[in-house]
């Protein structure tokens, strides 16, 4: 059995303690004065829902993620936002990053006054992952790193719940303010999960609305980009950015809130050396691919062997390899070769 995974990709495929989502209600809720979660459900999603947050203000309120362009998800935000007496009209936009299942129905919500905040660098990418050239980019990259040619484009598909369509965003560079209410937030560019990956934080109240950058007993996933050196990098570089914040909750994109932030940065983090070690004991076999790295690491997936488990969760899997091993060569752990067409890593 392959075993021990504690992310996974985009859509955040996860298999360990299910039960603790299902069955669980999805009726919106007060998490802070005038702050609402709303759950957006992922049907056939392990996760089983996004976190959208409400934030109401006197005269323009802040929507924080959508969840994907499905009808299940539109009609439960829909909902939500009517119970609270939210109308569309009135709701501005903001998106942590760019995965469908935070920003896929803001195309359709948004009104054309509402303004759409969002990071530059996720917006452009949101809108360039529509286009067949990025399509071919990714494959490249993957198939470089010794995912099977043949099986490119099949058991997954990237852009099936990604809005990409343009729209009038705007851009939030780090310590850009959104005031609604009596909130005064803070944007911070936490890039890893996704590279432009912004977080919000309230100094005075000590809140942070993390996002996929920090969530509660899953790992987000630390995958390849094209054009992106070094994702993993970049994510323990944010992580370390969160730790100096006085944080008393963590309103996350998925499960529950958190109230201990400097431990769950520490797990994470705790996480990530343990998987940096075995990718290394992983090498002293000698020289290798991501995609081979990836066969032998330990995933929480209930299948026999790595060639029988999906395709969709073998891509998630190569991608979180390709991450871990950049990392190790940019840190000058691991070597990288090439070797007919393909990227080899191995032990110095």
């Amino acid at each position: 059995m392959l075993r021990g995974l504690q992310s996974a990709g985009r859509y955040m495929i996860y298999f360990k303690n299910m039960d603790k989502v299902s069955g669980r209600s999805a009726m919106p809720e007060e998490v802070l004065p005038d702050i609402y979660r709303i759950e957006v459900p992922l049907p056939k999603n392990p996760l089983k829902y996004t976190n959208a947050y409400l934030i109401k203000g006197s005269e323009r309120h802040l929507l924080v993620d959508t969840g994907f362009n499905w009808s299940e998800c539109l009609q439960a935000l829909k909902s939500g936002l009517k119970l609270f007496n939210a109308s569309l009209d009135k709701i501005d936009f903001f998106i942590t990053h760019l995965h469908g299942d935070h920003s896929g129905l803001v195309y359709q919500l948004c009104s054309p006054d509402a303004r759409v905040y969002c990071s530059r660098v996720d917006a452009e990418l949101l809108m360039e992952t529509a286009s067949p050239a990025y399509g071919r980019e990714s494959d490249r990259l993957y198939n470089r790193h010794g995912f099977p040619a043949n099986m490119l484009g099949k058991g997954y598909n990237k852009r099936d719940y990604i809005s990409g369509e343009f729209m009038n965003y705007v851009y939030l560079n780090p310590k850009d303010r959104i005031s609604v209410g009596s909130y005064r937030f803070e944007a911070i560019l936490t890039p890893g999960h996704s590279p432009g990956h912004l977080c919000l934080y309230e100094p005075f109240q000590q809140i942070l609305i993390s996002g996929d950058h920090i969530l509660d007993d899953i790992t987000p996933n630390i995958t390849a980009w094209p054009n992106v050196n070094d994702s993993l990098g970049s994510y323990l570089n944010s992580l370390e950015q969160i730790q100096q914040l006085h944080v008393k909750m963590v309103l996350p994109g998925h499960r529950s809130l958190i109230h201990n932030c400097a431990a769950r940065v520490r797990e994470l983090q705790e996480h990530h050396r343990v998987r940096l070690n075995e990718i290394m004991q992983i090498l002293a076999n000698g020289a290798q691919t991501a995609y081979q790295v990836a066969g032998s690491m330990t995933w929480d997936m209930h299948y026999k062997n790595w060639n029988e488990s999906p395709l969709f969760q073998r891509w998630f899997a190569t991608g979180e390899a390709i991450a871990h091993l950049e990392y190790l060569h940019n840190q000058g752990q691991v070597k990288k070769s090439s070797q007919e067409k393909h990227c080899l890593f191995s032990l110095p």
